[in-house]
């Protein structure tokens, strides 16, 4: 048994689906970024673990069997997907609720000129990253001119509406941190983060999420490079929270990978432990699972408490 096992153990409690309301799909590992804390290890190499026209369609599919309230996109860089457009417009052609994990740079990449202006019209809701506020930490862990590109993103966002009351287009930031160590206080980053990107640069957003950094795939051998690694599992491990339990992202989420397979969340799908019986409600958990259960815990919607 796992250590993270044995602690659902000692509490008597049973990891295990709700009802399934977000599908959430990652279209590919191809990505014009390769961020140090990517779990997926996308990259622009990553050419060819990408969906293919077929997995989109049986994906649609699924939005006509399943009543689903949300379709979650990511990757890599989703909208490089050439499949990404499709799925948006079948989703919201069937009423369905779409979300877009966006890493903002993408918007001004060949081919993407008119990204934006598809997404606003289709009313989908950006959830972006952006780690910091400041040039020196993301460019850090995000690539050379990453912040300088996410700010013209933004910019360009707040024109067509996104962020701005009343305009029904929503967009929010992701933090991750820059080192090993726990998110801060999600409200109170919030409210630096607006403060900061309003003075600087005009620029309004609606929600920021704090997610934790998982110590898997890329980014655990960065941590072991370092020689950081098992401090910063024993940090995860030693703020175990059991009171994030109940609003865990894989309760009420089902994942599917770029093939097609099945998982319980995006970071068991970078780990393979696919899911072989969808009957089964029974949540597959590792030793990973204290990254989401550390402190205020972490989900695709950011903080649990």
């Amino acid at each position: 048994m796992t250590r993270f096992g044995q602690k659902l153990t000692g509490l008597n409690y049973e990891l295990r689906k709700s009802k399934i309301e977000i599908l959430q799909v990652n279209l590919g590992k191809f990505c014009n970024l390769a961020c140090v804390h990517c779990h997926v290890e996308a990259g622009p190499t990553k050419l060819e673990e990408n969906m293919s026209r077929e997995t989109a369609e049986a994906i649609v599919g699924l939005l006509d069997r399943w009543p689903i309230r949300a379709l979650d996109l990511t990757g890599g860089a989703p909208e490089l997907n050439p499949n990404f457009r499709t799925l948006v417009q079948s989703a919201r052609d069937r009423g369905i609720h779409v979300m877009d994990r966006c890493n903002l740079t993408v918007l001004f990449e060949p081919g993407q000129e008119d990204l934006a202006q598809f997404l606003a019209r289709n009313q989908v809701e950006i959830i972006a990253s952006l780690p910091c506020y400041l040039k020196e930490n993301v460019d850090k862990q995000r690539g050379q001119g990453t912040f300088d590109d996410s700010i013209r993103a933004l910019i360009l966002l707040n024109q067509l509406g996104y962020g701005k009351e009343g305009s029904g287009l929503v967009l929010n930031l992701v933090y991750n941190p820059i080192g090993p160590h726990l998110p801060p206080d999600q409200a109170e980053l919030e409210k630096d983060y607006k403060e900061r990107l309003n003075a600087d640069f005009g620029i309004v957003f609606n929600q920021l999420y704090t997610i934790t950094n998982m110590p898997i795939t890329r980014y655990a051998k960065y941590l072991k490079a370092l020689g950081q690694y098992d401090e910063y599992v024993r940090l995860l491990e030693t703020h175990f929270n059991p009171a994030t339990l109940s609003g865990l992202m894989c309760r009420n989420t089902l994942s599917v990978s770029w093939d097609g397979k099945f998982y319980d969340c995006d970071f068991n799908q970078a780990l393979g432990l696919e899911i072989k019986d969808l009957e089964n409600t029974e949540i597959m958990t590792g030793d990973h699972c204290f990254g989401c259960t550390a402190g205020s815990g972490s989900s695709c919607g950011g903080a649990i408490t």
